[in-house]
């Protein structure tokens, strides 16, 4: 019975980590329907309207990777990416309200479609009447819009992780794709080029597999297996990316006027305002959406609070309070130097109980000083001295060394909060007043604390 509960809790828990993948299944043919909108999209939608939409031209949005699809099983002659990338990028122009895009992709049979109306009028018009009215002129662009996907990286991050128990298991796969594009803007008058925006878009494929394999008696074998893969396609995160730009080239326009909002300067301001926040949070991302924080100044208060075991001679530890002060320097980006003052109590049950306080000296290393969570590591030296007098051949005062492991969450520029570990070894075997055995005394320290930022820019002194 215990095998059978473990066997389904493993089953319902890797099932509803994607359970609208796993519970809408296609088992029947679906209809056609309207293309699928993104957040980019709903956000190009609602954008305000412009002063006047701009006229654009789009000859040719090309994919620039010349890449092919991959294929386990040999060659294939399927592109990468899509190549109708420039019917996209006129959908999105028309969704944004903007541009008026103008037909150019094929602009040779339009021109040819006129030729055949003009031919046609003169040909079969009544008496020759020269009074029949002209094709009208075709509509010119005041800015091109170029570019493409020059890239499609396959692979950037690959990964899962599975567990077998008894013939009950489940495993888990994941791969991330990368796929950038670049949109600019020319000015036909002068051929400069307005803007240059680059975008780039993951894209996610992730399989799921659960299985139960046992014998439930004798030549009864039990087998079970149940499973899906998620692909999210590529012409869906093209079409974002596209989306992406063109939102962008709206948004640095306004920036550098060159076109306005119907709703005024307040509106144009706050979607800039928005704009620009993003494009730092961006600044701050890595190419595996790690997010880089500049740590913006270099000293730091501290108040620690946890707890304190013992590890001498006697049995039976018990937990202590303890309560820390500190202070931190950066010697660098990822070097750092602390001193601090504690109080804390140290007790084994019914046996010892001695309450102290402290003075440490610790250098330390930052493992990730531009993530917003970084473990750290530090180790040095320091001494403790007895709050109530010793016994008479006893010390009161006692050197040390100690190193710990702990990480730091920064909340802002001035706030980090922390949990640690310390180990501490006493040169002596008299902190507990009994001298027993070949080891000195020890005892740990675990705790949480918050650091209070002040002081210079770290980035001024590091420069």
């Amino acid at each position: 019975m215990n095998f059978f509960r473990i066997a389904g809790v493993i089953l319902l828990t890797s099932v509803t980590l994607s359970c609208g993948t796993y519970f809408n299944q296609p088992v029947d043919v679906t209809e056609a329907r309207i293309g699928e909108t993104s957040k980019v999209t709903e956000r190009l939608r609602t954008l305000p309207l412009p002063q006047e939409p701009v006229v654009v031209g789009v000859y040719n949005f090309r994919d620039l990777t010349g890449q092919y699809k991959p294929s386990d099983v040999g060659s294939t002659f399927s592109t990468a990416v899509t190549q109708g990338a420039t019917s996209i990028l006129i959908k999105a122009l028309e969704d944004s309200r903007w541009f008026t895009p103008i037909e150019r992709e094929n602009i040779g049979n339009l021109l040819n479609e006129r030729n055949i109306i003009r031919s046609t009028r003169q040909e079969y018009q009544a008496g020759g009447d020269q009074n029949q009215p002209q094709v009208p002129p075709l509509l010119y662009a005041g800015i091109l819009l170029e570019g493409g996907i020059v890239s499609y990286d396959t692979n950037i991050i690959t990964g899962g992780m599975g567990a077998r128990y008894f013939g009950v298991g489940s495993s888990t796969q994941y791969r991330q794709d990368r796929i950038t594009i670049y949109l600019r803007a020319i000015s036909t008058s002068s051929g400069k080029i307005l803007k240059n925006i680059y975008i780039s878009k993951t894209i996610l494929s992730q399989a799921l597999d659960v299985s139960l394999y046992k014998y439930v008696s004798f030549q009864r074998l039990l087998e079970v297996e149940t499973g899906f893969t998620r692909n999210e396609p590529v012409q869906v995160a093209v079409k974002e990316a596209i989306e992406k730009a063109v939102e962008g080239l709206i948004v640095e326009g306004l920036k550098d006027d060159l076109w306005s909002a119907q709703e005024g300067e307040e509106v144009s301001a706050q979607l800039i305002s928005d704009y620009e926040a993003e494009k730092e949070d961006s600044d701050l991302t890595g190419l595996y959406n790690r997010k880089f924080i500049q740590r913006n100044y270099n000293n730091s208060f501290g108040l620690d609070m946890g707890a304190t075991i013992m590890r001498g001679d006697y049995s039976g530890q018990e937990a202590g309070a303890h309560l820390t002060f500190d202070y931190t320097t950066g010697i660098s980006k990822s070097l750092f130097l602390n001193v601090s003052a504690s109080g804390f109590e140290l007790k084994n049950e019914n046996a010892f109980s001695r309450k102290l306080v402290g003075l440490d000296l610790n250098g330390g290393y930052l493992l990730l000083p531009n993530d917003k969570i970084s473990p750290y590591l530090y180790g040095g030296s320091g001494v403790i001295m007895g709050v109530e007098e010793a016994p008479e051949d006893q010390d009161n005062i006692h050197l040390k060394f100690q190193y710990g492991i702990g990480a730091e969450y920064l909340l802002n520029d001035k706030l980090g909060l922390k949990i640690f570990a310390q180990h501490n070894l006493a040169f002596d075997d008299e902190v507990d007043y009994l001298i027993n055995g070949k080891r000195n005394d020890q005892f740990f320290n675990f705790g949480i604390g918050v650091n209070f930022y002040l002081g210079s820019s770290s980035q001024s002194q590091n420069n």
